[in-house]
């Protein structure tokens, strides 16, 4: 019978340079570099980027296995995304509230829509 293997026998191998790279596109340093961080300290490759331009002209982009792309940036993420989806895993990060965005970046080629939503709670 095989056995499950566990959480940090599954981690082992992840930051090596055989593991794809989880690329970040956000025009927001803040949360560009926010997410890099989290992402990083579980375990994943990260690159950051400021656009998608920025991206696309990078030799880094070779070893990307996930693009988390803002839709928010500009007016031709959902082009970015048909063009992207055809090479690598797309899924788009935004702060809209509207599902026809959502909708139409999943019809771009987008794997999984995450929203940004964040909540100031008053200190007590």
């Amino acid at each position: 019978m095989d056995t499950i293997p566990t959480f940090e026998e599954q981690r082992q191998p992840m930051g090596t340079r055989d593991t794809p790279v989880i690329s970040v596109v956000d025009d927001d340093e803040s949360l560009r570099r926010s997410l890099g961080n989290f992402l990083r300290s579980v375990g994943f490759r990260v690159e950051t980027f400021a656009s998608a331009e920025d991206f696309l002209r990078s030799a880094r982009r070779e070893g990307t296995g996930c693009l988390l792309l803002d839709l928010q940036m500009d007016r031709n993420a959902l082009a970015d995304i048909e063009s992207l989806a055809r090479r690598v895993r797309v899924m788009v990060v935004t702060a809209s509230e509207q599902p026809a965005d959502a909708l139409a970046a999943i019809r771009a080629g987008a794997r999984a829509v995450v929203f940004k939503r964040f909540a100031l709670r008053p200190s007590s």
